[in-house]
């Protein structure tokens, strides 16, 4: 699906001027190529403005001549906004076709799952009664998929992955940019998820696909049940989750992290190598790897608990 970049202009009603490009999808200033669009709406993002490699920006006014020659600015005071819109224009055709996957040697397939076009399943899969693979999902060898499980379109799965029961991977990430007058217009989520081989995710998780790009669970990570992993994470290899971790969007975590129950994170943030969230600790700015946290923001267990134990002390001496 492409579209030249005055088509895109004249469904978004910003004035274009320059070399007309085609374009064929949307991603960040730093990762943009010469055939996609991209946006700025945050001064933190400034220093990429004069090195991207993007066709087009959605841009403000004042910052349009950092942008690098060739790049063209498509002018806008609601850049975020324009960008919302432009992202239903490469946003996936949902329909309720039904097509046969390509398979590979030794797979066992309940006959009740739905697949969409161009599925491709590699040898020895195992997919159980009541799931759901959508439009061009890929799944590698040795692959054990339990019942009613969701993959969305464009999921990439790895060799000697386990999903169990009731899991969605790939629904839309929570993104909206908001009016002047306060309503909220869907940002249409066109990445996928990768989830890595020998890993293993829990019932009733769901994993969001990126809004561009790619949201990934690295290889021989463990997610136990109930987990919310927003768009845009990409949690490290060998990581551990317990119950009800969640994730919020654009979290990064180094490999073995350990996240115990009900811990979770704010988002655009990093989790070191090797760091242990204790249960219920709220990460809320980016932590070293090699340490343990717990509380709520999270801190050095160290220093939590001599903490709790001088706010202990001040509650009983009040109580005498």
């Amino acid at each position: 699906m492409t579209y030249t970049l005055s088509q895109i202009a004249e469904k978004l009603q910003i004035d274009f001027q320059g070399t007309d490009k085609q374009i064929d999808g949307i991603h960040t200033l730093s990762e943009a190529t010469p055939t996609q669009l991209s946006f700025f709406n945050d001064s933190k993002y400034a220093s990429q403005l004069s090195t991207t490699k993007a066709a087009a920006v959605l841009i403000d006014k004042a910052h349009a001549p950092m942008l690098p020659e060739g790049t063209i600015a498509l002018v806008t005071d609601e850049p975020y906004l324009k960008l919302a819109a432009a992202s239903r224009l490469f946003a996936h055709d949902v329909t309720a076709h039904r097509s046969e996957p390509i398979c590979g040697n030794g797979c066992d397939i309940d006959p009740s799952i739905v697949f969409g076009k161009g599925v491709t399943i590699g040898d020895n899969v195992t997919i159980l009664a009541g799931c759901y693979i959508g439009d061009d999902v890929t799944i590698a060898s040795n692959t054990l998929i339990h019942p009613n499980v969701t993959l969305y379109h464009g999921t990439s799965v790895g060799e000697r992955v386990i999903i169990h029961s009731g899991t969605v991977i790939g629904c839309d990430g929570y993104g909206f940019a908001h009016t002047k007058t306060g309503e909220h217009v869907k940002i249409y989520q066109n990445g996928n998820v990768i989830i890595e081989e020998d890993v293993e995710i829990g019932a009733n998780c769901t994993i969001d696909r990126a809004v561009f790009g790619s949201t990934i669970i690295r290889k021989g990570t463990k997610l136990d049940n109930l987990i919310q992993i927003a768009h845009n994470c990409d949690v490290g290899a060998h990581t551990l989750m317990a119950a009800q971790v969640g994730l919020a969007g654009s979290t990064t975590l180094g490999r073995n992290v350990v996240m115990g129950g009900q811990s979770a994170t704010a988002g655009h943030l990093h989790v070191g190598d090797f760091a242990t969230i204790a249960g219920k600790g709220g990460v809320t700015k980016s932590l070293e790897g090699g340490k343990t946290y717990a509380g709520f923001p999270a801190i050095e267990i160290k220093l939590w608990r001599k903490m709790q134990a001088a706010l202990m002390r001040l509650v009983k001496s009040k109580q005498m």
